[in-house]
């Protein structure tokens, strides 16, 4: 029980300090390309479509497919 209480104390914390404000003059650096997920989205939606299609199955990037290609 002590175990359960502190594990859930340290999820709280975690997820508490995950958080953070950011200032008026911090995101003009977090709108710079390089900050981006992915920096070309066709180049990742090509890529994305070309795994699910040589995999045979799909999920996690909301796509449904098979192996056939015809997507």
């Amino acid at each position: 029980m002590r175990l359960l209480r502190l594990l859930g104390f340290a999820g709280l914390l975690l997820s508490v300090t995950a958080c953070t404000q950011v200032q008026p003059w911090e995101r003009g650096y977090l709108a710079r390309p390089e900050m981006a997920w992915k920096a070309d989205v066709l180049e990742g939606a090509l890529n994305d479509h070309i795994f699910f299609s040589k995999e045979a199955s799909s999920g996690g990037s909301s796509a449904a497919g098979g192996g056939c290609g015809c997507n």
